[in-house]
């Protein structure tokens, strides 16, 4: 049995008890799991389970349905709790899918894919990517004017092996002008932070030291490629509603601005 586990911390300087916040008429927690449930759907053979820190998030968890585990106030990042999830479990998961608890418009079929490349391939870890048109690399530059840590891109090999990821824009483009030229895609790759685990490799990272690189630019996956574990991207559609986390009141209201203009893709 696979599993998505979705960390759901109740601490946040910016915006504390953020999973229990509203959006649109619905908490942030309910949407993620929402996601979650559609998406063990469409794998098959997958539970969802709610990983958190804080009674309170628990207790609205299991209001809304969800099985909910309570996990360590200091692990340092959200694969940790997804690993301290798993390991809980009466059988260890074979797979491990990372949902962050602030990432409402994941669209379901792209964490169901991630189970399929790891059920399919043998990579250590899988995560999704889509390509950029220009319209969007122009606005992601434009954006990185003034929060240069938001948005991550990555290099990728024919095959679809990530050779890095960063927050910067890679690659850099000599003859940009021609590269317009020749068609509506750029050549950058821009990540989905979201992530599936073999249970081994999830296992590991929780127990090593972060890696240099990975400190410096803040990307957990570069622990895993400056050790040579292999990390697989799926290439996936742009997301309609595309956001990279819920950190700030700013964010609650772009995400119901979102909804407002674009639909609300609730599952549940």
């Amino acid at each position: 049995m696979d599993l998505i586990v979705v960390p759901a911390r109740y601490g946040s300087t910016r915006l504390p008890g953020k999973p229990l916040l509203q959006i649109a008429g619905r908490s942030l927690l309910e949407r993620v799991t929402a996601v979650a449930r559609a998406a063990a759907d469409l794998a098959g053979n997958c539970e969802v389970v709610v990983a958190t820190d804080d009674e309170r998030i628990a207790e609205h968890a299991r209001q809304i349905g969800a099985e909910a585990v309570m996990t360590a106030p200091d692990l340092d990042s959200g694969s940790s709790r997804a690993c301290a999830a798993a390991r809980q479990r009466a059988q260890k998961p074979g797979l491990v899918i990372n949902l962050q608890g602030d990432a409402p418009f994941i669209p379901p079929a792209i964490v169901a894919g991630l189970v399929a490349a790891l059920r399919e391939g043998t990579a250590d870890v899988a995560t999704p990517v889509y390509r950029l048109d220009w319209a969007r690399l122009d606005r992601l530059r434009t954006h990185k004017l003034t929060a240069p840590f938001s948005g991550t891109t990555c290099i990728r090999a024919e095959d679809g092996r990530a050779l890095w990821f960063s927050k910067t824009i890679i690659p850099a483009l000599r003859g940009e002008a021609a590269l317009r030229e020749a068609g509506p895609l750029s050549p950058v790759w821009q990540h989905l932070g979201l992530y599936g685990y073999r249970m081994a490799a999830l296992e590991w990272f929780a127990d090593a030291a972060p890696g240099h690189y990975e400190t410096l630019e803040g990307l957990e996956q570069l622990r895993f490629l400056e050790a040579g574990r292999t990390v697989a991207t799926v290439e996936v559609d742009p997301p309609s509603h595309v956001m990279s986390g819920i950190d700030t009141p700013e964010d609650l209201a772009l995400a119901e601005d979102t909804i407002a203009r674009l639909g609300d893709p609730f599952a549940g």
